[in-house]
Order: structure tokens, then C-alpha cells, then sequence
């Protein structure tokens, strides 16, 4: 656990009933499973009302990618957040992570665009990266048919997708400087804003940071899932220090959108994210980040379970809302 905090008595209380049920982790089950103790933890509640919501299918780089569209009320143009659901690249729905886009909506007055990625292990890596960067090219190209601005795109996401969201800030920052996959300059989606929650951005060929062990197990995510994600997510060794799978391990983090970082207290990825956070800072990006000292990992999603959930909301919505020169919540 961290130093001098306290685990909150809400998820204290949350994960003794967990623990009750005497379920197998997630790393001694297929990704099946997984997937469906995903949909059964996250995929019920009682939703929060946003004006609309439309299902259809983008192009991407291997069919169709199903998508979200959650629309606020109030006339446009609208800004436009792209998300990226977490669940270790290998779980994780538009249904998982509903609440969380509806949340967004509602305290950053935008149109959020949830994104239903291929997963691992049957798409490893670049797969999600792929699909991902695909959607923020989608959202720059045709945000005026869906009432947005062009002009105010961020992306968000958390844990696997905050880890998505900060790779496709990265390519979309090397595609403009002609280092990217396509090894020429040229349009690239121009991103505002980043928001990452949680965010995995290291990998088994990355350093190892303490809260890997402090909080290696009991606290929700526990450090053999992390490691059973990334067996899933990482088919070839190499990938492992590729900075689009990896961005903690990015040469260069200068000329990225500005961040806002979350970081929880309780979870084995606390300190790879403190980590990105200073290594933005010492790029000259502009970051804010906001550790909950208490919470453990994926709080945010637990909107019917822990008050700190609407508090992490607040702190994302309030940052785009920043980003897009909204001004404040009433």
C-alpha cells in the first residue's frame, strides 16, 4: 500500500464482497471470461441520461470498428473527446464503459465517441494502437457531419485506453513531423488535449516501479493481471519497446497536446504514471495531474459502488472542459 494513505472504506468495503464470492482471478481464466466478468462488473447500473446515443461502424485498418456516439444537448458545434475503453487491450466494451462516456458528456459539454477496438490475444499489438489512431483520423476528418468542431478533438481514456490515448497522441505529434508509419509528413489529427486515467504506459521491457509490489495484489487490478494482459497484448518481444505500445519509453515527449493525468493510489500502475507525468513535465508539456491517495484501479468506472468515482469524472470533465474553452461546471 502507499505511504501514510488510507484505502477509502468504500472500496475497502467493495472488495471484501469481492473477495467473498471466491472467484478465480482474471489471470487463471481465458479472455472469454474475462471479457464476460467485464461486462457483469461494469456492464449494469443505472445509467446517467445524456440527450443521445448512436451505435454505428467507422472504417478501420481491418473492417468496420464499432463505435459510440454520445451526443449532449444544446446546439453545436460541439467538441469531440475520442475514448478508449480499458480492460488490458483484451477486455473491455462500449458497454463496460458507458457510465464513464456518459459522465464525460455531461461535465465537459461534448460529444464523446467511445471506441469498440479489436482485442488481444487474437489482435495483438498494433491491432487496438491501429484502430485507435484510425478513429481519431475518422473523428478529425468528418467531426463536422456529427456536429463537432474540428478544431477542439481531444482523446481520453483509461488504463489500456489511457494507454491507447497517449500512443495516439504520440503518432498523430510523428505523423506531422514525418516520422511515422508513413515516413512523410502530412495531415494528422490535431489533438487538444489528452486525458489519461490510469494510464498503463510502461511494459514488461520498461523499468519496474515499487507500486508494482505495494500493491501487487488485493486491490482490484492485481500485478499477475498485468502481467497476463501484456502476454496477451505483446506477441512479439520487440513490440515491447516500441514507444506506441510503451510510451513511458518514448524518446521524445516534447510538442505533445497538453495532459491531464489520474492517478489512484491503490493500483500497481500508480507509479508508471507518476512517471509519464514527469516526463511530459520535463518535455515542456503541459500536465495536471490529480492522484486519488485512496482509490484503487478502475474507481472511476465504479460509479454505483464509490463517491469517488463522480469526483474522478469531475476532475477529467473539468480539465476538457479547460482544453476546450468551455469555462467551469455550474
Amino acid at each position: 500500500m502507499p505511504d501514510d494513505a488510507e484505502l477509502d472504506p468504500q472500496a475497502a468495503t467493495m472488495l471484501e464482497a469481492i473477495e467473498a464470492i471466491g472467484l478465480p482471478p482474471s489471470y487463471a481464466t481465458s479472455p472469454a471470461t474475462a471479457r464476460q466478468r467485464l461486462e457483469d462488473f461494469f456492464g449494469g447500473g443505472d445509467p446517467e441520461p445524456v440527450a443521445a446515443t448512436t451505435d454505428y461502424e467507422i472504417p478501420g485498418p481491418a473492417g468496420g470498428i464499432p463505435v459510440r456516439q454520445y451526443s449532449p444537448g444544446g446546439a453545436g458545434p460541439h467538441p469531440l473527446v475520442v475514448f478508449y475503453h480499458g480492460g488490458g487491450w483484451t477486455a473491455g466494451s462500449l458497454d463496460t464503459h458507458d457510465n464513464v462516456c456518459r459522465g464525460l458528456v455531461n461535465r465537459a459539454d461534448c460529444v464523446v465517441l467511445s471506441v469498440d477496438y479489436r482485442l488481444a490475444p487474437e489482435h495483438p499489438f498494433p491491432a487496438a494502437f491501429e484502430d485507435c489512431y484510425a478513429a481519431a483520423e475518422w473523428a478529425a476528418e468528418y467531426a463536422d457531419t456529427v456536429d463537432c468542431d474540428p478544431e477542439r478533438i481531444a482523446v481520453a481514456g483509461d488504463s489500456a485506453g489511457g494507454n491507447l490515448a497517449a500512443a495516439v497522441s504520440l503518432r498523430a505529434r510523428d505523423e506531422r513531423r514525418g516520422v511515422g508509419f508513413r515516413d512523410e509528413s502530412g495531415d494528422a489529427p490535431e489533438i487538444v488535449h489528452q486525458a489519461l486515467i490510469y494510464p498503463a504506459v510502461n511494459s514488461p521491457a520498461g523499468p519496474t516501479f515499487g507500486s508494482y509490489e505495494e500493491n501487487a495484489a488485493g486491490y482490484f487490478l492485481e500485478r499477475a493481471s498485468v502481467e497476463y494482459y501484456y502476454g496477451n497484448y505483446v506477441a512479439d518481444p520487440a513490440d515491447a519497446r516500441n514507444a506506441y505500445l510503451a510510451p513511458l519509453l518514448a524518446d521524445d515527449l516534447s510538442d505533445l497536446p497538453p495532459a491531464s493525468v489520474l492517478t489512484a493510489g491503490f493500483d500497481p500502475l500508480r507509479d508508471e504514471g507518476r512517471a509519464y507525468v514527469e516526463r511530459l513535465r520535463d518535455a515542456d508539456v503541459a500536465v495536471t495531474h490529480e492522484e486519488f491517495a485512496g482509490q484503487i484501479h478502475a474507481f472511476v468506472s465504479m460509479t454505483d459502488e464509490l463517491d469517488a468515482a463522480a469526483d474522478g469524472l469531475d476532475f477529467v470533465g473539468e480539465e476538457l472542459r479547460a482544453a476546450f474553452g468551455t469555462g467551469p461546471t455550474e
